[in-house]
């Protein structure tokens, strides 16, 4: 790209990947939250079963959006001089392994799978994604990381 932005260069017909993928992990992991709450409130054992499902599935695209992700970081090296984006990408790696940690906990029986344990990892996990995600917009929206010269993503 001859522009002055930084580039993403893990991208299909110049349409960057990672911002397309990031969204499937970020609602599956707020999903988890929200059906962790629901369980916390009924004690109804399919929430806790939903919640499993939410992580399995936001951990497997995950890494697809990681690879994505690293491609970015790594291809410019305008992207690596951001603060931005190292708090976007060790943000990500702390919610990821929480996640991790997450999904094993929601392994065990529906009561000691989701409290209090699963729920607070859940709450850590969302949190965490606020803050990424802030940071995320803000290499898009501020360092016009991805974006053309002539404004067109």
């Amino acid at each position: 790209m001859p522009d002055g932005n930084p580039r993403s260069t893990a991208s299909i017909a110049g349409h960057p990947l990672h911002p397309m993928l990031v969204p499937v992990p970020i609602v599956c992991f707020v999903g988890t939250l929200c059906t962790d709450l629901a369980y916390a409130g009924s004690a109804n054992m399919q929430w806790a079963n939903m919640s499993a499902w939410f992580l399995t599935v936001g951990l497997l695209v995950s890494i697809l959006v990681v690879i994505a992700g690293l491609v970015d970081f790594l291809g410019d090296r305008r992207i690596r001089r951001l603060r931005a984006a190292w708090i976007h990408g060790l943000g990500n790696a702390l919610a990821l392994i929480l996640s991790i940690f997450n999904a094993f906990v929601h392994s065990r029986d529906a009561y000691t799978s989701v409290m209090p344990t699963g729920l607070i990892l859940s709450i850590l996990v969302v949190l965490i994604l606020l803050v990424t995600g802030w940071n995320g917009w803000e290499m898009v929206y501020r360092h016009r990381v991805g974006i053309r010269a002539d404004g067109a993503p």
